[in-house]
């Protein structure tokens, strides 16, 4: 080893190189943008999850409403932000006879779930997906993350990110007139 100094060099510039290349292969690859799910237009995938209550809910109960499914957990601080959002919309919506919102807890405890639940007054169905078989058939990419499913079976809109009451609405519509 004649020159260390020129070896030393050599490989901070191979790392700066290989660095450059891989920035410049990500350039426009934001994470944050918002990018469509590949369920848009695709049949819901079929699940059965155990309730908070005790009963299941199955994609096959669901058929022929329209459904709201709300991906979540107690430990999500964006999850916090859009419950106001979630219960004004759901207080609107609770005794539309063909509407249905499904919160999906996955990587909680029951017991933080019940918890949560019971403090904060959440009351449409939640479900428990704790090997996270449905939020992996739902290509979920994080929480909160919400699905609109028409009557007819298929994802018409989703979100990743906190969802407003607009927004709910603007499903909402979507999935009733896609049918």
């Amino acid at each position: 080893m004649r020159h260390p100094a020129r070896w030393i060099a050599a490989a901070v510039a191979t790392v700066v190189v290989v660095l450059g290349v891989v920035f410049a292969l990500n350039v426009g690859n934001d994470p944050t943008a918002p990018q469509a799910s590949p369920l848009l237009d695709k049949a819901v995938p079929p699940f059965e999850l155990a309730t908070l209550d005790g009963s299941t809910v199955s994609s096959e109960s669901l058929a022929g409403k329209t459904v709201i499914v709300n991906f979540w957990n107690t430990w999500c601080t964006p999850c916090h932000a859009e419950l106001p959002a979630l219960k004004e919309f759901w207080d609107a919506h609770s005794t539309d006879g063909d509407v249905e919102m499904v919160g999906i807890v996955r990587d909680d405890t029951t017991r933080r779930v019940r918890s949560y639940v019971g403090e904060q007054g959440i009351d449409w169905t939640i479900a428990l997906d704790p090997g996270s078989r449905a939020a992996l058939d739902f290509a979920t990419r994080g929480q909160p993350e919400t699905f609109a499913i028409s009557p007819s079976g298929r994802v018409v809109g989703s979100q990743l990110s906190e969802m407003s009451v607009a927004g709910l609405e603007a499903m909402l519509d979507v999935a009733r007139r896609t049918g």
